[in-house]
């Protein structure tokens, strides 16, 4: 499969909401963590989460309709813990935060900090 990690990722977090109506219908959720050379990293939550049958759900369910909406081999594995299914460090999430960004939220929280400090103290 010659896709980007990151072009896989967008295509999978915009069919989410499609892909997860049966486990919604289950009590559960589809959380997208990453994408990694064909790879797909999900959790399942809720009902699902901790299910018995999560990876039956997971490859019967999840990996066969991306499979149908995005490309035939592409491969999701659920992050549940276990040392098999685990989601590499490199793998991307879709997070990328600029420098600014970064600047930008650390000003955030030592002002929301400040803050914190001046209502308890009563200023």
């Amino acid at each position: 499969m010659q896709f980007l990690d990151e072009d896989i990722y967008d295509a999978v977090e915009n069919y989410i909401p499609k892909v997860s109506e049966y486990v919604n219908s289950h009590g559960g959720g589809i959380e997208l963590l990453g994408a990694k050379d064909g790879v797909v990293y999900i959790t399942l939550t809720g009902a699902c989460g901790g299910c018995s049958m999560s990876l039956m759900t997971t490859k019967m369910v999840v990996q066969k309709k991306l499979r149908e909406l995005i490309h035939p081999e592409l491969q999701v594995v659920n992050v549940d813990g276990t040392p098999e299914n685990v989601m590499p460090q490199d793998a991307y999430t879709g997070k990328t935060t600029t420098n600014e960004e970064k600047d930008e939220t650390a000003h955030e929280e030592k002002h929301g900090m400040l803050d914190n400090i001046k209502h308890i103290v009563g200023l």
